[in-house]
């Protein structure tokens, strides 16, 4: 595996934000760095100030930071955080987002609604980012939102190790998209997995509640994975393993990219049918969040590698197209 140089390592610089510094100490160790000091204060009145505490002078500066709860302070924290690191002239600056805050806010589904997804994308390129590394954005066309580069990276293949490393076999597991909008992603692991696909046909009344309607799929006597981008407030998800084990699923597993998990989410996964909660530390969950069923895995080699090959101008892309046959099963 290549390694960064001393002269590479000479002109980059790791911070961590408010939101990832767990994340960010465990990328920077896989590369074998330290995280670069920073002061980040927090006035009275809400204000925000950021100062590196050391030169970031012609250096390529990379910023951990999900843009997660309080989505509103880790986004203006970034900005200010990038217009700090332009002024003390970097020569590159990377917004590593594992979780870009407002993505679903991509479209105008009525009239007078904002499309705040794009209005993020501006503000990070007028503040200053040379370049975005984010990880499964609720939709891919945000990329074409920004006027510069951005390394959208997936979570699958840590997913699917998880799962394969658990001995989950093509004959008794099926992979269940849980809406018709999340069926590409749900193929992605099922194709890893070799295992067939169910999809769960609902309805939204509207936003964070919805009912189930139907299941498109075989499921009765088999594990059933359900696998989304992120999970929010939990009902949606819920209500779909309900259903699964009600048409004959033996058990179910969930699993997504972002922990969201807002208002009851905790306790509707406690209360759930599910077996497992399987989740990434894309945003960081304080102890009153996680429960007995919930396992967290960690995103930080893929983004390390990721960094690594950008400060190296080498290809990412097959980070996340390995083949299956690949992963090394324990």
């Amino acid at each position: 595996m290549m390694s960064l140089s001393a002269k590479d390592k000479e002109k980059m610089r790791i911070f961590a934000g408010s939101s990832s510094k767990k994340l960010a100490e465990k990328i920077a160790n896989y590369l074998d760095m330290k995280l670069s000091s920073v002061q980040i204060v927090k006035f009275a009145d809400g204000e925000t100030f950021v100062k590196s505490d050391e030169s970031v002078r012609g250096c390529k500066v990379f910023i951990v930071q999900s843009t997660s709860k309080p989505v509103n302070e880790s986004l203006m924290e970034l900005l200010i955080f990038i217009d700090a690191l332009k002024r003390a002239s970097a020569r590159e600056i990377i917004a590593v987002m594992p979780y870009y805050g407002y993505a679903r806010q991509d479209r105008k589904a009525s009239p007078r609604e904002p499309i705040t997804s794009k209005l993020v994308a501006n503000l990070l390129t007028v503040a200053g980012a040379t370049r975005v590394i984010t990880m499964d954005l609720h939709a891919r066309q945000i990329q074409g939102f920004f006027d510069i580069p951005v390394d959208h990276m997936e979570a699958l293949p840590i997913l699917a190790k998880h799962f394969i490393k658990y001995g989950f076999s093509p004959e008794d597991t099926v992979v269940v998209s849980p809406d018709v909008g999340g069926v590409k992603r749900a193929r992605g692991l099922a194709n890893w997995l070799h295992t067939p696909l169910a999809i769960i046909d609902k309805r939204r009344a509207k936003a964070n509640v919805s009912e189930v309607m139907n299941i498109i799929g075989d499921v009765k006597g088999k594990k059933a994975i359900l696998i989304d981008d992120m999970i929010d407030t939990a009902g949606t998800i819920c209500n779909a393993a309900q259903a699964l084990i009600d048409k004959g699923a033996t058990e179910v597993y969930g699993c997504a990219t972002h922990a969201v998990f807002s208002g009851p989410a905790v306790e509707r996964l406690k209360d759930s049918a599910f077996t497992e909660v399987v989740i990434t530390d894309s945003i960081e969950l304080p102890e009153d969040k996680k429960f007995k069923k919930l396992r967290i895995l960690t995103t930080s080699k893929m983004f390390a590698e990721t960094i690594k090959r950008i400060a190296t101008s080498k290809a990412i892309s097959d980070l996340f197209e390995m083949p299956v046959e690949s992963v090394e099963k324990k």
